[in-house]
């Protein structure tokens, strides 16, 4: 079912990207230095190829930024995620450990000694 939803998105997007570049094959020159009129750092590239280079470097700087903005999100992840593991590490060795065969007796078995009532009551 996710195949065909993924065939469903990816082939009219392929159609849509096949037609821009069909129809912008027009070369254009990508000049890297605004003050010069001879530019001396210049390509000459497809308009197509500057669009898909303009889409690529957008989704990268994206995808750096987003990751870098939730790098808190992922250090309190991984905090809870050691707590987690220390907890339940240290609820297996209660559970080991504080068995009711393990309790120390008080004399009778079955009586617990009592903590004294708080002074001035």
């Amino acid at each position: 079912m996710i195949r065909f939803l993924k065939a469903l998105v990816l082939v009219p997007v392929a159609v849509v990207v096949v037609l821009l570049a069909v129809a912008n094959r027009e070369t254009v020159t990508l000049s890297f230095d605004p003050f010069s009129p001879e530019p001396l750092f210049s390509a000459v590239l497809p308009l197509y190829a500057v669009l898909f280079g303009a889409v690529a470097l957008g989704v990268v700087v994206g995808g750096i930024g987003s990751w870098l903005s939730q790098s808190g999100t992922r250090q309190r992840a991984r905090y809870h995620r050691r707590e987690a593991d220390r907890l339940a590490k240290e609820a297996a060795t209660l559970k080991t450990f504080g068995t009711p065969a393990a309790e120390p007796s008080y004399g009778v078995a079955g009586t617990h000694a009592a903590l004294p009532a708080p002074a001035g009551r």
